[in-house]
């Protein structure tokens, strides 16, 4: 029964997201190449299942779904399958957080750029993770239930990560962005798209409740009513309501220019104090989830220790000579307990 679910699935799938795109071969072509490649990988990669590896930078040359760079402070974390039109398979679901959480942990950065190669940002979440979780619907039913929920939350931590890291990270969106693709770009700190970019929740439309961060979060970057018609309805939004609504920041006309904005804005954040710009998001994404008050009394409290005078001196010093400020890095992290 699982493996009929499966193949129905995988069939609407196949027939439901070319809708999204105005020429229906830009996505038949690719995606008959991703499944047959694809399930040709699931063998190698547990079936399905997502396994989080610890990483070291000197590692990143070895991602298979990502490509990181890193300069003057600013890490760029690109999508490198534009043939599979960057859909998130299994290593991508590894790859991120564990490269997220290495930039973090070494100080490495104190912005992200997350990116893609060619026309489209992603097509969201590969054939091999609903493979992986359709097969969880096998077995005594509390028992079943008890692995899909682990497994939703196992998804669910990857984008969380985004939010967590101590560096705001930045989202560049050219052509689709599906599924899962909204569920990673909300969860960043700001976006930017292309003319060409659309944002699609395409879950409802293949009988599923987004589960990843979308319902979660897009209440709180757009209005409520327009992020409940664009979750019940699948509909495209296009670039241009997407400013509109404040959902992105700035729409360029093409991918040139956007990735110039995106650096450009990088490398403003990049300038300030990175213990500064860290208290600053933990404050917005605290206040978010909190009322005013409880978040006037954490910011105080984050103040009382955090407030040194170093950044400051050398803040008004640097004005003071017009020059460009020089803030020390964050320290590394290093575990208590290892």
């Amino acid at each position: 029964m699982a493996n009929e679910t499966l193949i129905l699935y995988q069939i609407l799938m196949f027939l439901s997201l070319p809708l999204v795109f105005e020429n229906i071969w830009i996505f038949y072509a690719p995606w008959i190449f991703l499944l047959f490649w694809e399930y040709g990988n699931i063998a190698n990669s547990k079936n399905g299942e997502i396994r989080y590896q610890a990483m070291q930078i000197t590692d990143f040359h070895k991602l298979k779904t990502l490509k990181v760079t890193i300069a003057n402070s600013i890490a760029e974390i690109t999508f490198c399958r534009p043939r599979k039109l960057n859909s998130m398979n299994t290593l991508f679901w590894s790859e991120l957080p564990s490269v997220l959480e290495t930039l973090d942990r070494e100080a490495a950065a104190r912005v992200a750029i997350i990116c893609a190669n060619g026309e489209h940002f992603t097509a969201g979440m590969d054939l091999a993770i609903f493979e992986h979780m359709l097969s969880r619907f096998d077995g005594e039913p509390a028992r079943r239930a008890e692995q899909l929920r682990l497994g939703i939350l196992e998804l669910q931590h990857v984008f969380n990560v985004i939010e967590k890291i101590r560096f705001p990270v930045i989202a560049a969106v050219q052509g689709a962005c599906v599924g899962g693709g909204v569920d990673l770009v909300c969860a960043t700190d700001i976006r930017f798209c292309t003319e060409d970019a659309f944002f699609v929740i395409k879950e409802t439309e293949l009988g599923i409740t987004a589960d990843v961060g979308t319902l979660q979060r897009l209440q709180h970057v757009m209005p409520s009513g327009l992020a409940r018609e664009l979750a019940y309805t699948s509909r495209p939004m296009k670039a241009a309501e997407a400013l509109s609504c404040g959902f992105v920041n700035f729409v360029s006309k093409n991918h040139d220019q956007l990735m110039t904005h995106a650096r450009n804005t990088a490398k403003d954040i990049a300038a300030h104090s990175p213990v500064a710009v860290h208290g600053t998001k933990l404050m917005l994404n605290y206040s978010r989830d909190h009322n005013v008050s409880d978040s006037l009394d954490y910011v105080a409290t984050w103040q009382a220790g955090m407030l040194q005078a170093a950044d400051m001196q050398e803040a008004f010093q640097a004005k003071k000579e017009r020059r460009a400020s020089k803030f020390e890095e964050l320290y590394a992290h290093r575990s208590a307990i290892k």
